[in-house]
């Protein structure tokens, strides 16, 4: 009888098999399935199907926020943990402001029309919304943001055993079996009545009579909605009742030295440190001695180097908080090393920020005010105020915690941009450095939004002026196919403004990209504005 040697003991550096599934179980998450997650699920996607503009942006886009919001607290306030236990922990008056934040950005579709703007003012918000679901459930604001999509693919699962609970006995059960019936009724009616209408000619006119006319990507557009609308608020009230983590995690001890990364960042520190002192003789002195070093103008200076200052910004931002949550601080020697150069490259880096937003200044004076410019400014102005919060994290020694109060203040600072009206601001600086100079980028100013008119209506009578209202005008025409979910204020009153003027443009194509034929207005002898 021969026996099979037992197996040899794990090495020691054998990692033992763990074995991860990459989708969760088919029964979902164990976790209770509230009573009301059905009714609120679809209350969330028919609030998404019926609300989110398919064309414009517009008042749609916090009405649909709402009926999620409405939604989520319709289930949230019956779950085990959810909204009401959220609240009432410590945490409840970050979660409001983050709340807030979403509301306050979504509400921006409404009031501005530059679709940039809207369009990245909904993505922060999104973020907005999952930090105030999850900010504090999960450790990172990574994984908090990347919990609510996740939270939608499990909630799968949890849906399926809400229908099929609901589907038995009992009043809601028969409700269910109808809604369900009906549906099954519709799906077949579809299918066979596609297929027969298809095979005779006057069975196909008899349903055209019948059934209203419908677009087919308007229909595809609500069906999807409606499912990510009911998926978003299954998947957040499964973060509610069951967050990924409960505890934020602690930063592991690293095995760096501090030899290791205070060689590298030595040397940088030593070279931002020799470029500081060239700013201050150059950038912050005379014309005349940037003219006998380089011999370029200020102008001319400030232009050729801005880009790489804001890329030299970004990444050593980088270095820093790497720095912070990896260099060691185990020892006196380790801190006050930690403290030395990080700090010095924090406050190296915010001389840099100023040397770059001067440049960013002297550039628009010479070459005018365009939104992308005033953008970048706003992103060192912010770099600035990541550099100071980094410093202080740098000089108390944390850790962690600092991504949040950046991406806090990187959500005030867009709040503030879209207060502040961006191309509205930017075109009210060219109107005044016309005044001043006479120069006017009339093709840049024509391709802004209704957002600009009020200011480019300060700008003297002239057909140039005329050209580029009229141009906006017509661009912010109401269209036929939009109906109330693309209202929009700002295109409200440039409508009730110039909206006179668009039947001026003339888009049968020839000549100037704006008017058709020679680029002249019907009845008058001078050109439109100049557009080369």
């Amino acid at each position: 009888m021969t026996t099979t040697p037992p197996a040899p003991p794990p090495s020691a550096l054998q990692a033992p098999e763990v074995r991860v599934p990459l989708l969760p179980a088919a029964a979902g998450p164990d976790v209770p399935v509230p009573r009301r997650l059905l009714a609120a699920s679809a209350l969330g996607g028919l609030g998404c199907a019926l609300a989110v503009p398919t064309g414009r942006s517009g008042i749609g886009w916090p009405v649909a926020v709402a009926v999620l919001v409405l939604a989520v607290l319709l289930v949230g306030l019956r779950t085990p943990g959810g909204v009401r236990a959220l609240l009432a922990g410590a945490a409840r008056i970050e979660t409001l402001a983050w709340a807030g934040a979403a509301l306050a950005l979504t509400a921006v579709a409404w009031v501005r029309a530059a679709e940039w703007l809207v369009a990245l003012c909904l993505f922060t918000a999104c973020v907005c919304a999952a930090l105030a679901v999850s900010g504090r459930l999960v450790g990172g604001v990574l994984r908090a943001v990347l919990s609510v999509p996740l939270g939608m693919l499990r909630a799968v699962p949890w849906l399926g055993r809400a229908v099929r609970r609901s589907y038995g006995t009992g009043a809601t059960g028969r409700d269910v079996r109808i809604v369900l019936s009906v549906a099954v009724g519709v799906v077949l009616l579809l299918v066979f009545g596609s297929l027969l209408a298809s095979a005779d000619a006057v069975f196909a006119g008899l349903v055209d009579s019948l059934l209203p006319t419908a677009d087919e990507d308007a229909v595809g557009s609500a069906v999807v909605l409606f499912v990510v609308g009911a998926a978003l608020v299954a998947g957040t009230a499964l973060v509610l009742a069951a967050p990924p983590v409960l505890t934020l995690t602690v930063p592991q001890p690293t095995r760096l030295r501090t030899l290791d990364w205070a060689v590298p960042v030595g040397l940088v520190v030593a070279l931002f440190a020799v470029f500081v002192g060239v700013q201050f003789a150059a950038l912050f002195g005379s014309d005349e001695y940037v003219q006998a070093t380089t011999g370029l103008t200020f102008a001319e200076y400030a232009r050729s180097g801005f880009w790489q200052l804001l890329a030299v910004s970004a990444l050593a931002l980088g270095v820093i908080l790497a720095g912070i949550r990896w260099a060691p601080a185990a020892s006196a020697v380790d801190r006050s090393t930690k403290r030395l150069l990080l700090g010095a490259m924090a406050v190296l880096c915010l001389v840099i920020v100023a040397s770059a937003l001067r440049r960013m200044w002297l550039y628009q004076q010479a070459y005018g005010f365009t939104v992308l410019r005033l953008l970048v400014g706003a992103c060192e102005l912010w770099l600035g105020l990541a550099f100071l919060l980094a410093l202080l994290a740098v000089l108390r020694l944390r850790p962690t915690g600092t991504v949040r109060p950046m991406v806090a203040t990187a959500v005030g600072a867009l709040l503030l941009l879209a207060v502040l009206d961006p191309e509205r601001l930017v075109a009210q600086q060219n109107a005044t450095r016309f005044a001043v100079t006479g120069d006017l980028d009339s093709e840049y100013l024509s391709r802004l939004s209704a957002d600009a008119v009020p200011a480019l209506l300060e700008l003297p009578d002239s057909p140039v002026r005329t050209c580029i209202l009229a141009t906006i005008a017509a661009r912010s025409a109401p269209d036929p196919d939009e109906d109330w979910r693309s209202a929009n204020l700002s295109r409200a009153a440039a409508q009730g403004a110039v909206g006179h003027l668009a039947g001026l443009t003339d888009r049968t194509g020839g000549g100037d990209p704006l008017f058709g034929g020679g680029g002249r207005y019907p009845g008058l002898d001078e050109p439109a504005c100049s557009l080369s």
